[in-house]
């Protein structure tokens, strides 16, 4: 096998505090694998500007004018996360034989890129990142996190358990993975679908060297919904098994209450009934709510829309190999 040309995919969003130092690390990893012989001199390391409102792609474009190996693009707006490393991706596949993303904070240990390497010289075609353990997150973090990934897996979802983004897939992969056209995007749930050889590769997570995290619960739970709903129609089974039980209830509740009439035992109570009326509404409001997720979805796919709008490229070779495309 040749030696491969990587190209490391890093989502950036408001970054101007942290990107001057993890930019001189991800440097010295391209090196040193350069050095070793696992990759090709050829290797980038590609920064993808998600609609930032501050410098950071002014410092993106600094960072290539001092050094080949940095290039960047730079996403007409804000599109979201999963959006931002697909752009990447996307604008890799045909000049990398292996991309790895990952963000741009330094809490993913950037040395498990070498054992990542080495599993695809191995034969892997995907090699996902997982956290080995969670001791620098708060309980609350960890509960909620560990029981996202347990919630996924239950609706139907196949996720590998604590991995996030942080993975290395082969242009061979990436290519099919193009023929996914989806507009809601949940990466860590769509690789798992394209197949191939896969492994995983084990880290420890470490705390974010400077600025806020750009996840809150909201954007987490937010996630999570989509993911399920992208990938799953399980909780349209959950919701029809939920109605047919409570109809069979109903039921019972009709025959009792016909029988308690015959029996001349009826005691009219306003308590009772407003209780079933009150638990009757509020399952139809959620399954009415569950229903509506999945159709507004459905809006959004058959507008067919572009997931992410590339407006600037730091390469000129980029720009005009573009134009030659169109």
């Amino acid at each position: 096998m040749k030696t491969p040309i990587l190209y490391i995919v890093i989502p950036c969003y408001n970054e101007e505090e942290v990107l001057p130092i993890t930019s001189k690390e991800f440097l010295a990893k391209i090196n040193e694998l350069t050095e070793k012989k696992l990759i090709a001199p050829e290797s980038r390391v590609l920064f993808v500007n998600d609609g930032s409102k501050d410098s950071t792609w002014e410092i993106i474009k600094k960072l290539a004018d001092e050094d080949e190996h940095f290039i960047g693009i730079s996403q007409s707006r804000n599109r979201g996360h999963q959006n931002a490393v697909l752009a990447g991706l996307m604008e890799a596949k045909d000049k990398a034989d292996i991309t790895i993303s990952i963000d741009c904070d330094g809490q993913d240990d950037i040395n498990a890129m070498n054992k990542m390497v080495e599993e695809y010289l191995n034969g892997c075609e995907i090699v996902y990142g997982v956290r080995s353990a969670r001791d620098t997150d708060t309980f609350f973090k960890r509960f909620t996190a560990e029981g996202f990934y347990k919630l996924l897996n239950a609706m139907g979802a196949e996720v590998v358990f604590n991995h996030a983004d942080y993975r290395l897939v082969s242009s061979r992969v990436l290519k099919e993975f193009a023929n996914f056209k989806e507009v809601n995007l949940f990466l860590r749930g769509m690789f798992p679908l394209v197949g191939f050889k896969s492994t995983s590769v084990y880290y420890e997570r470490h705390e974010r060297i400077a600025g806020e995290s750009h996840y809150p619960l909201s954007k987490m739970l937010g996630l999570a919904f989509d993911g399920i709903t992208s990938l799953s129609i399980k909780p349209i089974r959950i919701i029809t098994g939920l109605g047919i039980f409570i109809s069979f209830l109903s039921f019972i509740g009709v025959i009792w209450s016909v029988i308690m009439y015959f029996m001349h035992h009826s005691v009219t109570g306003w308590a009772s009934t407003t209780c079933i009326i009150c638990f009757i509404g509020g399952v139809q409001l959620i399954s009415m709510g569950v229903l509506g997720e999945y159709i507004g979805k459905i809006y959004l796919e058959t507008k067919a829309r572009p997931r992410y709008i590339i407006s600037e490229r730091t390469e000129k070779n980029m720009e005009i190999q573009e134009l030659d495309k169109e």
